[in-house]
């Protein structure tokens, strides 16, 4: 066991997901979720190594739910005293303009993720509620703040700013602040990393339940697809991504529904599961197959969006040499992968279909070797990246 070591807390609304992990070894020690905090019936679940311990029990609040963790660590292993952490990263959503990178929570780091919690109001609450149960648990050890929004802040002005009025985009901070930066990070630097290459044009599909795209030109973003919050860009699983703001004052003045009426519609009734009835990418294949007609035009909704933007960000780039999928759809979904670079024939991209077939967990290259344009695909590791972040501060 290294001598070092970092628990990685991504706490949500009702849950607490957490890793232990060596940050230069790359090792997940263990793991656990617990879940449904504040309803009547709480669920946790803790492995390490071959060992799986779930229990079932009301947990009133994140504070409970960190002190089941600290239960489950101590019952199935390993013994958090043993195991030398140096610090608690947490996974913070929404940095708005002050993070540029990893902060250590004191009084003011704290009180700026409140102060964005209008910019991430889905999202920060509950970061608050993870870092304020860690604080109180591990009192003695520095508390990491990492941000998804970091690895976008130096985005340049002509992708970051939209066309609204200065004056009130300035005063109410309405630019784009991106997400899913700390993958995006990670996997490009991978990427980098593998291909031994600093200079690359790469652009990043995270594809899961929420969905992005990144434009990487030599280790800086210059361009991605989610915006003021998390609801803008690809189709998703529950968010429509890309749509005319004016679709929100057609539904007020038509529909008559209320602004958290079309804010649920948007973010948790559209997208895939709005389109087909589920936000299960299996359950859309499944659907497909037996002839769903409105799944068929889901799934070419969805890859229409990816090829958009994949031609806008090779255009943005002025080149491209890498295209990297990753997370849980783009990571495992070879069907989607495929049917996406069938339609990017026009940059000389040429799939390999067995290395797409062949199921891994490793980083792998799925084009073929003449392929104009390198195609890969890279499994994503926030919680590594969190440690190794929060590591630099400590």
């Amino acid at each position: 066991m290294s001598d070092k070591s970092v628990l990685v807390v991504n706490s949500g609304s009702s849950s607490i997901k957490y890793q232990l992990v060596e940050p230069e070894t790359g090792r997940c020690i263990a793991k656990g979720l617990v879940e449904a905090i504040g309803e009547a019936g709480g669920h946790a679940k803790h492995t390490f190594g071959e060992e799986v311990k779930e229990l079932d029990r009301v947990i009133d609040d994140h504070t409970v739910g960190m002190e089941i963790m600290e239960q489950l660590f101590a019952e199935v292993g390993p013994d958090l005293a043993s195991c030398h952490i140096v610090a608690v990263g947490h996974r913070i959503v929404q940095g708005g303009k002050y993070f540029a990178g990893p902060a250590l929570i004191d009084d003011d780091v704290h009180q700026k993720i409140v102060d964005l919690c209008p910019l991430g109001p889905l999202h920060n609450p509950a970061h608050l509620k993870g870092i304020d149960a860690a604080r109180k648990i591990f009192p003695d050890l520095p508390h990491v703040a990492v941000f998804d929004t970091a690895f976008f802040q130096g985005l340049p002005e002509e992708a970051a700013r939209y066309a609204l009025n200065r004056e009130v985009a300035d005063k109410y901070e309405i630019r784009r602040y991106g997400a899913h930066g700390t993958s995006h990070q990670f996997v490009s630097g991978e990427v980098a990393a593998i291909l031994g290459r600093d200079d690359l044009k790469q652009i990043v599909l995270h594809l899961g339940n929420g969905a992005s795209a990144s434009a990487v030109v030599a280790g800086k973003a210059v361009d991605t697809s989610m915006g003021l919050t998390p609801l803008e860009g690809l189709v998703m699983g529950g968010r429509t991504g890309d749509i005319d703001p004016a679709a929100v004052f057609h539904l007020a003045r038509e529909a008559k529904m209320s602004i958290d009426e079309i804010d649920d519609l948007f973010n948790k009734q559209s997208g895939m599961k709005g389109l087909t009835g589920d936000n299960d990418m299996r359950r859309v294949w499944e659907r497909i197959a037996s002839g769903d007609e409105n799944a068929q035009a889901a799934m070419d909704i969805y890859v229409h969006r990816l090829v958009k933007y994949v031609g806008a960000y090779h255009a943005v780039m002025g080149g491209l040499d890498v295209i990297t999928f990753t997370a849980g759809i783009g990571e495992n979904d070879a069907a989607l992968r495929a049917r996406l670079i069938d339609r990017l024939g026009f940059l000389g991209v040429e799939l390999d279909e067995e290395a797409n077939a062949r199921r891994s967990d490793e980083a792998r290259t799925i084009s073929k070797e003449g392929s104009r344009v390198r195609v890969m695909v890279v499994p994503t590791n926030e919680e590594m990246a969190i440690a190794r972040q929060a590591m630099t501060l400590v």
